[in-house]
């Protein structure tokens, strides 16, 4: 066996202790705090919403699947599900998960509009 593969072979097997991830503990929240812009009028505007519920921005119709927090953190990040219809009868313009920290992993993709995560919201904690 040739020193190059061993070397790899030694190292791939020790590899797997060291790039152990650590495992997020989430906690489903009542609902969530989007924040909704519209790229023509420059108007923005927060939209609560529990989960299951829709609600309209402009001409979008926006549906709250859930929303999960880490449970060590849960003012630091939001995990959000939304589907995002421009007609109900058309196919959905967005069907995912957005990410609070990190909006641009999976944005909407529409000529007018921006929507977003905040956060979470838990009804016995925000009052929201």
């Amino acid at each position: 066996m040739s020193k190059p593969i061993l070397w790899f072979l030694i190292f791939s097997l020790s590899l797997p202790g060291v790039l152990v991830s650590q495992e997020v503990k989430t906690e489903i929240a009542d609902g969530a705090i989007l924040r909704g812009l519209d790229k023509v009028s420059g108007k923005v505007q927060d939209i609560p919403l529990y989960s299951g519920d829709t609600a309209v921005f402009g001409t979008l119709s926006v549906q709250l699947k859930g929303c999960r927090y880490p449970l060590n953190n849960p003012a630091g990040d939001a995990f959000v599900r939304l589907v995002i219809s421009e007609d109900p009868a058309q196919k959905n313009i967005f069907d995912g998960w957005m990410i609070a920290s990190s909006p641009a992993l999976n944005p909407l993709d529409h000529a007018r509009y921006d929507v977003w995560a905040l956060r979470c919201a838990m009804a016995d904690t925000s009052g929201e």
